[in-house]
């Protein structure tokens, strides 16, 4: 907990700056504003983060003499004894969040930033202390909040500060927005109270009102003693009926500036960052780069120690010829590519960079800016051929995908692909964000590489590569294939400590190959037909802004959060379901619970869906053809979900949405490549719930797999004790829920918001479920209780993930009132049980992708497989070979791997991806 001192008043701080953070009014800004993050180990950290890097923003941007953090202290305040519902209405914190306090206590000590709580009062009161004693003493002081009760501080010496909009409010900002004095703050609070805190006020009195008072009397007890003076029969009536209430609403606002702290403002002076625990905790967070921005405040970036190394530039034929005459020596070379772009299909080669061991790496430059030497590209490809498609000699590099695309964009196959040092990082932790060759090099090499950005700068003045001169690019690109070179026997060591050695090489190191053939090829992609949509979607939101505007009466921002607040809550008077810090909530999740009450929510959400649509898929898929192939060269990602799952990017075509009518439009773009050619789509089918009955062993689940039945039809039956037959297709979409909820531990409040029905009803719903499939919750039981023991978990193949914060579960008990309440999981507890099934619906989808791949090749088909998306593989077919590959696929996917229960392969083809 934050640290209780006794400070005695020894330095003036006059004329010096300190800044006073309300810790727990960030804390919340950045929870609910960052999308959720979690931990290598599995654990929530997005307010870590958030607040993490709102303290170094302020370090390194404000540069303040004194930082101090305050935070409210558990339990009642003086306030409370005041008034009993004082801040009733505020629910418990999250859990999720609550786990993360100590976590930024930790990073606050580790950056020796100085934190402050004293029981029986609030943050607030901390600071109004202090932001007394800085303007008494002569200091400039701002105080980081978005608690406007903050406001009654200001003083000539004394401002709030909004981080977020990195904006300064001071007097004459509250004048502008409250027609009020910094002195009348807590007068005009007293009046118009605070739903926040439950602060009553006076019924009737808002902002406007509230300040017209003040500007007549000045100040609270003027507004009480001359109330036959105010304007408004109705106001007068309640400021008489209510002047107990309004005195003891002042009593709750005024902020207690006279706590007995007496600060030693020397021992609150920034400091210097304990780095060493610092790293370890941004380490362990899964925080890169954060570490890299505190290590450059701290003035700490590790600079690399001796690093022998001889890097050349081979840019004349004879240092070519003799480089080449080398690399037929070697059994192994790592290569790295330097190109003039990041998407290695658009991308024109720059230099090749060849490593044959330590500190000895060679850069061959086919470009380079005017008046220096370089090779032919050409000559230089058609000189290393013989080594580059050489099987014999391995290959190894970091994100090889990409130089293996760009040397087939000149013609080289590069074969012999035997080590990924990214990959190999991805695959010993899956849950870290980062495997780039910089955090490698410092965490397993303790060097610090050449950054790009010392090469080609930033923003409007940032360089092309073939632009930068051959004595700086040299050394960076040798150093790009001498790293991986001496990272590869530190991973392999560790891949074999880990039992991943096998992972790595039977499926994760081949797979590389196969998505950058699958990247290489791309998909067709109809512009006329995105054309058409265009008009389409154009004309749809056209109509929705009318049906909006007609029902507002007037016409509004729809995409403005405001606007769109104050129509569906201050005009339409509907209910406030949720709050931010900016006033009531408008997000998707809260229109989605209004639409029923009101149509212009629900319309609000299709006008929503249409725009994000239209931006994202109709309007950019256009952009994104390349002009050379006609096609939209998507790319996939490795090394991203922790699961194991594949990602993919520029464009992301897993989130197209794929049961819906808009979904199935979009779709209809993406067509076979050529007249004669045919679309084949073969998708898993429900291939998660097949590995939970795997594992679970559940024989009423086993069975229905095994008899082929509609295991969602059967879930509803046994639940409700009814026949198939008799099972409706509301029935069958709550089971169909409930069946893939169990996989991401579904709370009964989640399931009750996803059918729309009781939380009761939801919870009786899953507590069935479990009496009916008692292996399904042994299946959870045994995994989280393994994940306890061990620290993570693993995959059907032994994919690992660490994941911290599980707990070990006790066995629940049947009551005599009926089965026990369903399992309640935190985060990282769903996240261990959807990573066993998740991680390994990946494995399997990845086996099939190299088996398949394998039958393609062997019988020397021109099928392509072009898409990875979830479950399914799309393939551009010849139509001679439909039927022999639609059987291959189905065969193949179908026998990957021997399950308890048979693997099923959908199979549907079409001219377009829609049709599929």
């Amino acid at each position: 907990m934050p640290r209780q001192q006794s400070f005695l008043p020894e330095e003036n701080i006059a004329g010096q700056s300190v800044w006073l953070v309300d810790s727990h009014s960030l804390i919340f800004q950045v929870f609910h504003a960052i999308p959720e993050m979690t931990s290598p180990q599995g654990e929530p950290v997005s307010a870590v983060y958030g607040f993490t890097r709102d303290m170094l923003f302020l370090l390194e941007q404000k540069q303040p003499d004194v930082l101090i953090c305050a935070f409210d202290s558990p339990g009642p305040t003086f306030r409370h004894d005041r008034y009993e519902l004082y801040k009733a209405d505020r629910g418990e914190m999250p859990e999720e969040l609550r786990s993360q306090i100590p976590k930024i206590m930790a990073v606050l000590q580790a950056m020796r930033i100085p934190v402050l709580s004293q029981t029986g009062y609030e943050a607030d009161d901390i600071l109004a202390t202090l932001a007394r004693e800085c303007h008494e003493q002569g200091a400039r002081c701002f105080v980081v909040t978005g608690d406007k009760d903050c406001r009654q501080m200001i003083t000539d010496r004394v401002a709030v500060y909004n981080i977020r909009k990195d904006y300064v409010f001071d007097a004459a900002a509250l004048d502008a927005e409250w027609g009020i004095r910094p002195d009348q703050v807590v007068d005009f609070q007293s009046l118009v109270g605070d739903a926040v805190d439950n602060v009553p006020g006076v019924p009737g009195i808002g902002p406007k009102t509230a300040r017209d008072l003040l500007a007549q009397f000045g100040t609270l007890e003027k507004v009480l003693d001359n109330v036959s003076q105010a304007k408004g029969k109705r106001v007068q009536e309640n400021l008489v009926a209510f002047r107990d209430q309004a005195l003891m609403s002042r009593e709750l606002v005024r902020l207690d500036t006279q706590m007995p702290l007496g600060v030693d403002w020397q021992a609150l002076r920034v400091g210097s960052f304990d780095s060493p625990r610092l790293g370890d905790l941004f380490s362990q967070f899964g925080f890169r780069s954060l570490a890299d921005n505190a290590k450059r405040l701290a003035g700490t970036a590790q600079t690399s120690p001796d690093w022998s190394a001889n890097y050349q530039i081979v840019n004349t034929p004879e240092a070519l010829a003799n480089l080449v005459q080398r690399l037929q020596s070697v059994e192994l070379v790592s290569i790295d590519t330097e190109t003039t772009s990041v998407n290695p299909r658009a991308a024109e080669l720059v230099g090749i960079s060849l490593a044959v061991g330590p500190g000895e790496a060679f850069y061959l430059p086919v470009r380079a800016p005017a008046g220096e030497i370089a090779l032919e590209e050409a000559t230089a490809i058609d000189a290393l051929r013989p080594v580059l498609e050489n099987p014999a000699i391995r290959k190894i590099g970091q994100n090889l995908k990409y130089d293996v695309i760009v040397l087939r964009n000149v013609g080289v196959n590069l074969a012999g692909l035997a080590f990924d040092t990214m990959v190999a990082s991805y695959l010993l932790d899956a849950g870290e964000r980062n495997h780039n060759l910089d955090y490698l090099a410092q965490r397993y090499l303790n060097h610090s590489n050449i950054k790009i950005e010392e090469l080609i700068g930033k923003g409007r003045n940032q360089k092309r590569m073939d632009e930068v001169p051959l004595a700086q690019i040299g050394p960076y690109a040798a150093e790009d294939a001498d790293v991986p070179l001496r990272l590869m026997p530190l991973l392999e060591e560790r891949l074999r400590q880990q039992n991943l050695e096998e992972l790595n090489q039977d499926i994760e190191t081949p797979l590389v190959e196969i998505l950058a053939d699958m990247e290489y090829e791309g998909i067709r992609v109809d512009s006329e037909r995105l054309n058409e949509l265009h008009v389409e979607y154009g004309r749809r939101l056209h109509e929705l802004e009318v049906q909006i505007e007609e029902i507002a009466t007037h016409s509004f921002n729809i995409g403005s959060p405001k606007q769109l607040a104050e129509v569906l809550y201050g005009e339409l008077k509907l209910p406030v379901l949720k709050k931010t810090k900016t006033g009531p909530s408008t997000d998707a999740d809260v229109l989605e619970q209004l639409a029923p009450l009101h149509p212009l929510p629900r319309l609000v959400v299709q006008h929503r869906q249409y725009t994000k649509l239209l931006g994202t898929y109709i309007d950019a898929l256009p952009l994104l053809v390349n002009p050379k192939t006609g096609r939209v060269h998507t790319s996939f990602n490795q090394v991203v979900a922790a699961t194991g799952r594949l990602s993919s990017s520029d464009p992301n075509l897993q989130n197209i949405p794929i049961r819906t009518d808009e979904g199935r439009e979009i779709r209809s773009a993406f067509t076979a490549r050529a007249r004669g050619w045919t679309l084949l789509c073969a998708d898993y089918s429900q291939v998660e719930l097949r590995v939970l009955a795997h594992f679970s062993q559940d024989p009423t689940m086993c069975r229905a797999f095994a008899d082929d039945t509609d295991i969602h039809t059967l879930v509803a039956a046994q639940v409700r004790g009814i026949s198939p037959d008799e099972v409706t297709s509301a029935m069958r979409r709550e089971a169909k829920a409930v069946n893939f909820g169990i996989i991401y531990g579904q709370s009964p409040f989640g399931l009750a918001k996803t059918l729309g029905i009781e939380k009761d009803a939801a919870a009786k719903f899953i507590s069935e479920y479990f009496a009916r499939y008692p292996g399904v919750e042994q299946f959870i039981f045994d995994t989280l209780a393994a994940c306890s023991r061990q620290g993570g978990v693993t995959t059907l193949l032994g994919r690992r993930r660490t994941i911290s914060g599980v707990r070990a579960p006790a066995k629940k008990q049947t009551t005599a009132d009926g089965p026990p309440p369903p399992l309640q999981l935190n985060l990282p507890e769903r996240t261990a049980v959807n990573t066993v099934i998740q991680g390994t619906a990946a494995d399997l989808i990845k086996l099939a992708m190299l088996a398949v791949h394998r039958r393609l090749k062997a019988e020397g088909l021109s099928t392509r497989m072009i898409l990875q998306i979830h479950d399914e593989l799309v393939f551009d077919v010849p139509d001679s070979e439909l039927e022999s590959v639609t059987e291959l696929v189905r065969t193949e996917m179908e026998g990957v791997v021997p399950l308890r229960v048979p693997l099923k392969v959908d199979v549907k083809v079409g001219q377009n991806w829609a049709e599929c």
